[in-house]
């Protein structure tokens, strides 16, 4: 296995376990601040969307580059 071949594997490894690690942040702090339903779905969507934008450009950055 190339580092190269490494590097990918565990940035995609690391990179899963960290967008997982930080969904559970965000639902624990819904939990210990109880908020409800309407709550829980604000913080979901308000810090989430950093991970979704994050996500986003690593996939268009992909599509454009293998043009």
């Amino acid at each position: 296995m190339s580092e190269e071949q490494f590097t990918d594997i565990s940035m995609a490894v690391c990179l899963t376990g960290l967008i997982l690690f930080m969904g559970f942040i965000i639902w624990d702090l819904g939990k210990k601040s109880k908020a409800g339903k309407l709550g829980m779905f604000v913080l979901f969507l308000a810090l989430g969307f950093g991970v979704t934008g994050f996500i986003f450009k690593t996939v268009l950055v992909e599509f454009l580059l293998k043009k």
